[in-house]
């Protein structure tokens, strides 16, 4: 029996990352090859020809599992019923901007479409966040859509995932599908915490299989932390391609589960696991059954470890700190 359509919503969908997103969307790789999906799509006025562009070749494209688009810039339209939202929009830094200033531009774009999605959405809407700062955003989209469950609200940190595992295989020139369970701890920033320690290649530990311990706790890390910044001096634009497919990984194991001893990183509401301060979007290890997720518990925590996953942890309660003081103002 055919499925009802799933409507999913992707903001900044004019932009390069909504430009890779949306076909990856309609040709089934988010949601399954046998899951028709409507796209709503947003973008600023300003860019409302080039979103048009869009849904003119979305309709040229002639996707078998697309059933409809909306294109609008008119946030109310654009979350009007939808089950999954991607948050792609943002206001991107600036050279010569401070972060005070970038967060006061997000938090206003963040709080504007928490309450469309609030008021619009379908009730159990599942909430990707994209745009920098990923967690903040998320944060703040939570804080003002009081209504949409907090375990219903994640930030993607799939790409960072994904990096690590790329970095891995290369290494040891294996397929990158043989490497599984490593894990980005905290911000989806240069803060965060790539760990091996957990890591498996071929079922074998990757430390066992790397036999770098100086290149795993040193180099690895940093190319995984600065990849973003990598790929901008290399293409004179930011991660794009890799950022999409990364969300719809994101998505496609939160609605179909994840694969059985596998577990992957998402960005969500801290519960105080592994003594990280609750009320912060922090990236934790999780599996994920029945559209839904569940932190990964009881694994051993080295104090090197400790140490990275405190100070990630120290910048999100600072950026929190900043966000709410910009609320407030």
């Amino acid at each position: 029996m055919a499925k009802d359509p799933v409507r999913v919503l992707v903001t900044g969908a004019a932009g390069q990352i909504g430009y890779a997103l949306v076909p990856m969307i309609a040709r089934g790789i988010m949601l399954g090859a046998d899951q028709p999906v409507i796209l709503h799509m947003l973008d600023i006025p300003p860019a409302a020809e080039s979103l048009n562009g869009v849904k003119m070749e979305l309709i040229d494209a002639a996707f078998p599992l697309l059933k409809g688009v909306v294109a609008t810039t008119d946030v109310a339209e654009a979350c009007k019923d939808v089950n999954i939202a991607v948050m792609v929009g943002g206001f991107p830094r600036k050279e010569g901007m401070e972060r005070k200033d970038v967060m006061s531009k997000n938090v206003s774009i963040y709080k504007a479409q928490a309450s469309a999605l609030e008021q619009h959405a379908a009730k159990d809407v599942k909430v990707l966040v994209v745009a920098n700062p990923a967690n903040t955003n998320a944060l703040i989209l939570k804080e003002f859509a009081p209504s949409i469950p907090e375990k219903n609200i994640t930030c993607l940190t799939r790409l960072d995932h994904n990096r690590a595992l790329g970095q891995i295989a290369e290494r040891l020139s294996v397929p990158v599908s043989t490497v599984k369970n490593v894990i980005i701890w905290g911000n989806h920033s240069s803060s965060q915490y790539p760990d091996v320690n957990h890591a498996v290649v071929g079922g074998k530990p990757v430390r066992e299989a790397v036999q770098d311990d100086a290149w795993l706790d040193g180099e690895f890390i940093k190319v995984v932390q600065q990849r973003g910044a990598a790929i901008i001096k290399a293409r004179k634009l930011s991660s794009a391609l890799s950022a999409a497919s990364s969300a719809c990984d994101h998505i496609r194991d939160w609605v179909l589960g994840t694969a059985e001893g596998s577990y992957v990183s998402m960005g969500v509401y801290s519960d105080g696991s592994y003594n990280t301060p609750s009320g912060i979007i922090y990236s934790f290890p999780v599996t994920c059954a029945n559209g839904e997720w569940t932190i990964v518990q009881g694994l051993p925590i080295d104090d090197n470890s400790r140490a990275k996953m405190d100070a990630t942890a120290d910048e999100l309660v600072e950026e929190k700190a900043l966000a709410y003081a910009c609320i407030s103002e």
